[in-house]
């Protein structure tokens, strides 16, 4: 049997080939997980926003309002109980942290006090950065019960009030970049409400 030669052309053919294969493989494998990834996302909110706001009896999710800030998208979750305003739950966001972007949701309630805070996103260091869980330390315990506005919103190492987590000074400074966010929106979008 003759052996076949190698040619250019039989190599950029076979490159092709194998590439048309995993390019339809990688495509038939994100539009099976697609869905599956959004509903996994969007049961997590719930959840948080049940977590940092009190009791409610209307869809946050169904009443939101996206703002734009800091050249970031920050939404807005309005939770009523019979039509009353209670609370609302904040969607923000910082790019400084250790290792990129962190998305936590903050609760506020119709005095401005803090209700509660979830981390719904973060890539922080484990065992270091990512106990700006409150699964992981109680960090963020310190934000609970208070009003944000009261607060200098920096770590105590940058002449703030917010003890920061050891070793993790960039994931806490990131953290409060977040929380100083969320007030800034919360104060905005108040003060526009108690206006009306």
């Amino acid at each position: 049997m003759a052996k076949k030669e190698s040619s250019f052309l039989n190599m950029v053919l076979t490159l092709f080939i194998v590439t048309l294969i995993a390019s339809t493989a990688l495509g038939f494998v994100y539009e099976a997980t697609k869905q599956p990834i959004e509903k996994a996302k969007f049961e997590q909110k719930s959840v948080a926003i049940k977590e940092v706001l009190p009791a409610f009896n209307n869809s946050p999710l169904q009443d939101v309002e996206i703002i734009n800030i800091d050249n970031g998208e920050v939404k807005i979750y309005k939770a009523k109980k019979d039509e009353e305003l209670v609370g609302v739950a904040i969607e923000t966001y910082t790019n400084k942290g250790f290792s990129g972007n962190i998305k936590i949701l903050v609760g506020f309630t119709t005095d401005g006090t803090l209700y509660d805070v979830a981390v719904l996103e973060h890539k922080e260091t484990p065992g270091l950065g990512d106990k700006i869980k409150k699964t992981k330390s109680s960090f963020s315990s310190q934000f609970v019960g208070k009003k944000l506005s009261k607060l200098n919103l920096k770590v105590k190492k940058d002449g703030g009030d917010i003890d920061a987590i050891t070793a993790a000074t960039i994931s806490s400074r990131a953290f409060c970049d977040a929380m100083d966010r969320a007030l800034k929106v919360y104060k905005q979008e108040f003060e526009k409400n108690k206006s009306k």
